[in-house]
């Protein structure tokens, strides 16, 4: 555009002065320069009104759809693509709007229902998504199907261009960069997902300098969700990030920790407890896992006693999340 205008100005320049006597009267002067300075004032014109119509094209181009998600109301979201990572677990991405995010924060979760059947009632479940914050065009649930899990077995049940309700996000834990010098995460399973979120964001925060120490916990290897991605991020920022797996049951030569998590592995890869403030670590898994490490919670507001292995090391609940 601006390549453009620059253009027609030289070629009026051009022919204007083409034109003019080689030495024009007194009269004919005044009346070259009037031309002049009306060319100008047009010029002017012409390169200011595209100017602004420039403007105002980019600044079209640049607004964006509003977030997907409405924190007040279920809204259909259209399933695109499902991607299996093993044998009971798959990736099931949302199609959103061209330019438009999830509305997603660190750390959320959304809840999916599952509408009513005859003389039923509905079923409402948490997840949490697994993109980022600022991905643009879809959002990505990682689901894991149970055999009694009314509603992993309803996401799984759903083919492409079906429509799931979603509502959110729930804010469970309002992460600001460098809150924490160090953050322990011990996950179970699918409890990988809000660790992702808070990873992600401090990794993709240059300014946030926290060290994060994830123990992930799994029955088998091929349990393990994500692994790639964690051993990437892992490689790709050794100075925020590092990794440990910890099997129920290990394939021979495995060269992670065996057995379950206990205070005295809590306590080889957590923040020393004496940090108090400067840390927190979070947890996340199932049942068994929550109650043996960090206690159960109560209700998705009330985070209960703190107990189990980290309680044993010297943590107290201040510093103990439970998602």
């Amino acid at each position: 555009m601006f390549a453009n205008v620059t253009k027609q100005f030289s070629t009026v320049g051009k022919r204007l002065y083409s034109t003019a006597p080689a030495a024009p009267s007194k009269k004919n002067g005044l009346i070259w320069a009037s031309a002049l300075t009306g060319g100008v004032l047009v010029g002017g014109y012409f390169y200011s009104s595209q100017k602004n119509k420039t403007v105002e094209t980019s600044q079209v181009k640049k607004s964006s759809p509003p977030p997907a998600l409405n924190p007040k109301e279920f809204v259909p979201f259209k399933l695109s693509a499902v991607e299996k990572i093993n044998h009971n677990t798959s990736i099931y991405r949302f199609e959103l709007e061209e330019g438009q995010v999830s509305g997603m924060t660190v750390a959320s979760c959304l809840l999916t229902m599952k509408p009513a059947e005859e003389g039923g009632k509905p079923v409402v479940r948490p997840y949490t998504p697994t993109t980022n914050e600022d991905t643009e065009g879809h959002m990505d649930l990682i689901v894991k199907v149970y055999p009694e899990g009314v509603m992993s077995k309803h996401i799984d049940s759903l083919k492409v261009g079906d429509e799931l309700l979603i509502k959110g996000p729930i804010e469970k834990y309002k992460y600001v960069p460098n809150m924490k010098k160090e953050i322990g995460m011990i996950a179970g399973g699918t409890g990988i997902t809000p660790m992702l979120q808070i990873i992600q964001k401090v990794i993709n925060t240059p300014e946030d300098k926290t060290k994060i120490n994830l123990l992930f916990a799994n029955v088998t290897e091929d349990d393990i969700l994500l692994r790639n991605l964690l051993d990437k991020l892992q490689a790709e920022n050794p100075e925020k990030l590092s990794v440990k797996y910890v099997l129920d049951n290990p394939p021979k030569n495995w060269d992670g920790e065996t057995g379950y998590v206990t205070a005295e592995l809590a306590k080889k890869y957590m923040p020393d407890p004496k940090l108090g403030d400067d840390t927190v670590v979070f947890v996340c898994g199932p049942p068994g896992m929550m109650a043996a490490v960090s206690g159960k919670k109560n209700g998705p507001m009330d985070q209960g006693e703190l107990s189990g292995a980290l309680k044993k090391i010297g943590f107290t609940e201040s510093n103990v999340f439970k998602f």
